[in-house]
Formats: structure tokens, C-alpha cells, sequence
């Protein structure tokens, strides 16, 4: 049987005003409601008070940052409420606390506190408590007349959001009814019809040209491509594909979004590539950093203006679903003590402080003492069991943030590896560039080399210019055999090519198919290659105007090209090991042979496999 609903006092006790306001006169309010819907399901939703603020018809908040604080600004009961908005404190799925201190308004102060209880497998208790310091007589009877009237709107969001669960409909979205300007719906079923001839995945196509028509305008703020595509059950690289060429028709734009990396929010929006600088900063975490990291860039598409004008709109600040990875955030005062018991899953976690860069980890496995006591003073890293019971204590002389967030970042986001390996991006923004200070590490890439065998031989024995057109005819048959294989060309080097996958698994299928481009036997080309395969951390840097590659990983996938001879395949162990290779392998009845590569500058032999696709 589930425990009755908290009074103030219980309420209060676990979750205390602010300690300089604890002692002024207020008016409190504390409903209770019960939802058809589990915790885990509904946390997310009212996290994201702004669109829950939103359905219960609140007026639009003008958001403004200055120095790190956040003001916020609406007019209410026709009268101006401006405020500093103090950072959220939270526990994912449990509670979160707001607190407003007014400069102008009916208020001097608003506390906000929601609770989520969990009455079943499918129930769920949310308790709303809202304490306000009035500003005057006048402050007093606006607010004992207006909120209560919030209790109302809570009930009939809570019912429509239900309801929307139950039968499967996006929560608390307005879908655009209104139709599109006439020359906008032309130029979206232009554009709708040259994509599918030109080839472009059809059912791609068509899902995101609906969606544009009818989506909520919140949801087209910032498109996520590989969300969508997942949300849609399509395929992610087609409907990628889809969206660079939305670009080309004005239907879409692109954006390189920087990305901080406490907050995960958007530092700066760039409508091009070299716009990306090599460093920046977020005021609000005050914090600096640099984009050389794979997390630090974000690619994200926007509806072009002339078919949907998308203005963003905050009806709350809604700290927690802006920053969904943060499991905890909590202030504490010099001395303070609490504890708390976050839900989280097994795996991996930091620990750290606000505007702090030492930080600890916390590592959520079985058979651990579910207790760990996290001072402020201490980082390091943390066995601790399921279900852990954390006790926060901060044993510094000032105020500290507790923060408590998922350590793997979501694999949502677009990031520039992915697109730079892929050949319609290059084919379609020949012309992005990378400033000449910028170095973006782009994550895991498999780089393929390949190689003409007896080059020098065959421009001797047959003059350049015959030498020449060989080459050309062949980079003619192995760039689309790359393209194919969801690859890019990177560069050209004399008669080799030097391409970038994102999955092992396709390079291996691509250089078999490379290699079946010349064949023994022949008759109209001489042309014979060699290839080798290396998987590993790459930066994408600057050279002359195009992209390119740089790093161990590249280094060491040109190398192993002296392990191969003609239609061969040198790979290094990190190559074979990736998902999904050595079953394709098998499944091909590939012969591996077992070698090593050795020189000065590894700390031992690399083993490598050799496979020859065809024998002469």
C-alpha cells in the first residue's frame, strides 16, 4: 500500500526554502495528482516545463544571459515579472526545486517544488508545491486569487497528457495546422520531386517533407537527423542523404552547432564549417573550452525561412530536459550535508563541481556497497552498487553545485566524422573548409589506402601521359566502389586513394569489391592493387582547401600497405576485431594469414592479417 500524500511540513522538511527566505511570510499551495502513467515515462515530459507551461496556456518568457546569470522576463495579470532565474536543483525521475527572485512583479520570491511518487508499475503520484513571497497588498491578492487557478490547468494537462500516452501520440506537441504559404507548398513539391528522381530514398523523402509540413514548431528548432531517422524506423544514412540535398534545394539549412561540454548546450550556432573556431566558451557553466573534442561539434539542420519561419519560444527555463544527462544537480551550502538516492542504471557516471574541470567518476555495478559519501574536496573514481544511496557533503569554505551526470554522451547527435565520411557531403559542400587553427577530432575511423602494384614499372615502360590515363580510369572505378559502401575519397596521392569509413565493416566489403574491379585475367587494364585497413581516433584537419586526415591511425594504415602485394588486404587487429568483420570474413571463407608490423616508432609488433581475395 502506497504511503499518503506528503503535507507541507513533510514536504518542506525534505526539500527546505532557501535559506535566505526560509524566515519571510509566504503563501503556499500543495496539490496532489495521480497519473496512468510511470515514472519514467512521465519524468521527462514534466521536466520540460516549458511546453508543459505551454499546453496550460502560461505567457511566453523572454530568457536573457548576462555575466552567467539568467534573467528571465514576462508580463502577467498585465503587469511586467522580471526575475533571476537560480539554477534548478534535481534528482532525474524524483524531484526537481525551482527558486525566482523578482526585481519587478507581484513576487518577491516563488519556490517551486515536484514530486514524483511511484504508486505502481503504471501510477504515479505528482505533488506540485508552490510558495510565493508577495511584493505588497496588491502582490498578496494577485497571487491568492491567481494560483489556484493553476491547480485546474495542471489537472487538464495532466488528462490530455494520459490520454496522448495511451493511444501513442507525441506528448503535449501542437501540430502545425495551418497550411504552408502557396509559393513555399510549390517549392516543397518541386523539391520533393526532383529528390526522388534524382535517386534519393523515397519513403525518406516523403516522411520528412510531411513532417516539415505539420511537425510542432519546438521539435523543428534544431533537427536531429539520426533521432528522426531512428523515431521513423528509416534508414539513418539515407535520410541523411535526404537532408544534404534539402540544403542544395533551400528547403533545409545546416548548422555546426559547438556544444559545451558540462552543460551540453549550445555555445554557438554556425551556418558553416569554417565559421568553427578552435576554442569557445559557455557563460552560464563558466567554463572555456576548446572544440578539439569528438563531442565538442554537433551538425544540426533548421527548416530554410522561406518555407517555415521556426521562432523559439521558452514558456520555462526547463533546466532538466535541456540537460537530460544531468541525473542530480544540487547547491550546497559551506558544511552542508544530504543525501540522496538517484535512480541510475548500470554503467558509468562523473562526478564534479560547478565551473570545476577535476572530476570523479562513479561506476554503478553489482555486488558494491550501494553507500558512497562524495565531498567536494575529493574526486577519483568509485565502485558503487545498484540502487546507490549517495550522501553529498561539502567540506569547502564556499557554496558548491553538485553535479552527477551520465559520463557516455548521447548517440543522437550528428558528429563531423560522420558526415566527412561520407562522399555525398564532399560532393555536396566541396567548398567547406576548416580554419587553419582548428583541429576536430572526429572519433573512431577505418582509413583504407590503396595502391597501384608496379606504378613506377608501368610510367616507365608506357610514358606519363598513357601512365596517366590509367590512373584516372582506375580512381574512375574505385571512387563509386567507395561511395557505395557508405565511405569517402579523402584524398588522392599520385596513384593511390586514401578513403574514410565509420564502420569497419564497410571498408572490408569495399576494398573486396575494389579488388574485383581488376581481376585477374583482365583483359583491358593491367592495373593490379594492394590495400591495407586501420581503425582508430583521427582529426579532421585543414589541407590546402579540402579536409583531410591526420594522425597514428592514418599513419600506420599507409604503412601496412608494405604487407601487401596484389590483390591483397593488410589489416591491422583493431580492423578484424570491429562488429560484425570476422563473421563477413568467415562467412566469405576468407584465408587470414598472421602477421606482424614492426617499427621504431611502436612500443611493440603490431599484428596485422593478410587476406587475399584472389589468387594470380
Amino acid at each position: 500500500m502506497s504511503a499518503p500524500p506528503k503535507t507541507v511540513a513533510e514536504l518542506l522538511a525534505q526539500h527546505p526554502w532557501p535559506r535566505e527566505f526560509a524566515q519571510a511570510p509566504r503563501q503556499e499551495w500543495l496539490w496532489h495528482f495521480e497519473v496512468a502513467v510511470p515514472v519514467s515515462q512521465l519524468w521527462p515530459i514534466l521536466a520540460d516545463t516549458s511546453r508543459m507551461n505551454r499546453a496550460m496556456g502560461a505567457p511566453e518568457i523572454d530568457f536573457t544571459e548576462r555575466e552567467g546569470v539568467r534573467f528571465g522576463l514576462t508580463k502577467r495579470g498585465g503587469m511586467e515579472q522580471e526575475w533571476v532565474e537560480v539554477p534548478w536543483n534535481w534528482v532525474s525521475e524524483q524531484w526537481a526545486e525551482v527558486t525566482r527572485v523578482y526585481s519587478r512583479g507581484f513576487s518577491k520570491v516563488i519556490y517551486s517544488v515536484f514530486l514524483l511518487e511511484p504508486l505502481g508499475p503504471s501510477q504515479t503520484r505528482v505533488s506540485t508545491y508552490y510558495g510565493a513571497v508577495s511584493r505588497g497588498l496588491v502582490g498578496q491578492l494577485a497571487l491568492k486569487y491567481g494560483f489556484p487557478s493553476l491547480k485546474d490547468s495542471f489537472q487538464k494537462v495532466l488528462d490530455q497528457l494520459s490520454a496522448q500516452l495511451a493511444a501513442l501520440q507525441p506528448a503535449l506537441a501542437l501540430p502545425h495546422t495551418e497550411p504552408l504559404a502557396p509559393e513555399a507548398e510549390r517549392k516543397l513539391k518541386e523539391a520533393q520531386a526532383r529528390l526522388i528522381a534524382q535517386g534519393l530514398d523515397a519513403p525518406c523523402v516523403e516522411k520528412l517533407f510531411g513532417w516539415l509540413r505539420t511537425a510542432d514548431d519546438e521539435e523543428l528548432r534544431r533537427i536531429q537527423i539520426r533521432e528522426r531517422a531512428r523515431k521513423w524506423g528509416l534508414d539513418e544514412q539515407q535520410l541523411l542523404r535526404v537532408a544534404l540535398h534539402c540544403t542544395r534545394e533551400a528547403v533545409l539549412e545546416v548548422s555546426w552547432d559547438i556544444i559545451c561540454p558540462h552543460c551540453r548546450g549550445v555555445t554557438v550556432e554556425t551556418r558553416t564549417l569554417g565559421q568553427v573556431q578552435a576554442k569557445s566558451e559557455c557563460e552560464v557553466c563558466e567554463l572555456e573550452f576548446g572544440t578539439n573534442s569528438s563531442e565538442s561539434v554537433e551538425i544540426t539542420f533548421h527548416v530554410h525561412p522561406s518555407i517555415r519561419v521556426i521562432e523559439h519560444q521558452a514558456f520555462c527555463s526547463a533546466e532538466p530536459s535541456n540537460k537530460e544527462h544531468i541525473r542530480l544537480q544540487r547547491d550546497l551550502a559551506p558544511g552542508q550535508t544530504i543525501n540522496v538516492g538517484p535512480i541510475l542504471e548500470p554503467g558509468t557516471y562523473r562526478l564534479r563541481l560547478h565551473a570545476q574541470l577535476n572530476y570523479g567518476y562513479l561506476d554503478v555495478v553489482e555486488g558494491q556497497d550501494s553507500r558512497f559519501t562524495w565531498k567536494a574536496s575529493a574526486a577519483g573514481r568509485h565502485p558503487v552498487g545498484l540502487q546507490p544511496q549517495l550522501e553529498l557533503h561539502n567540506d569547502t569554505q564556499k557554496p558548491q553545485r553538485f553535479i552527477l551526470e551520465a559520463a557516455r554522451w548521447s548517440d543522437h547527435a550528428l558528429r563531423p566524422g560522420q558526415l566527412f565520411s561520407l562522399q555525398e557531403y564532399r560532393d555536396l559542400f566541396s567548398e567547406d573548409y576548416l580554419s587553419a587553427d582548428v583541429q576536430l577530432a572526429i572519433g573512431d575511423q577505418t582509413i583504407l589506402f590503396t595502391d597501384i602494384v608496379g606504378s613506377t614499372a608501368m610510367y616507365a615502360q608506357r610514358g606519363d601521359p598513357a601512365a596517366f590515363m590509367t590512373v584516372k580510369n582506375h580512381f574512375g572505378e574505385v571512387f563509386p566502389v567507395v561511395a557505395r559502401h557508405r565511405g569517402a575519397v579523402v584524398k588522392t596521392i599520385g596513384d593511390a586513394v586514401m578513403a574514410a569509413f565509420n564502420d569497419p565493416l564497410d571498408a572490408v566489403k569495399a576494398s573486396k569489391d575494389i579488388h574485383a574491379c581488376f581481376p585477374p585475367g583482365r583483359k583491358d587494364t593491367e592495373t593490379k592493387l594492394r590495400i591495407s585497413l586501420n581503425s582508430g581516433p583521427c582529426i579532421a584537419v585543414k589541407l590546402n582547401t579540402g579536409i583531410d586526415y591526420f594522425g597514428q591511425t592514418v599513419n600506420l594504415a599507409a604503412k601496412l600497405q608494405s604487407l601487401a602485394e596484389s590483390w591483397q588486404v593488410a589489416m591491422s587487429e583493431q580492423v578484424v576485431r570491429a562488429p560484425g568483420v570476422s563473421e563477413w570474413l568467415t562467412q566469405e571463407s576468407a584465408k587470414l594469414e598472421d602477421l606482424t608490423f614492426s617499427s621504431k616508432a611502436l612500443k611493440a609488433p603490431l599484428p596485422v592479417k593478410r587476406w587475399t581475395c584472389f589468387d594470380e
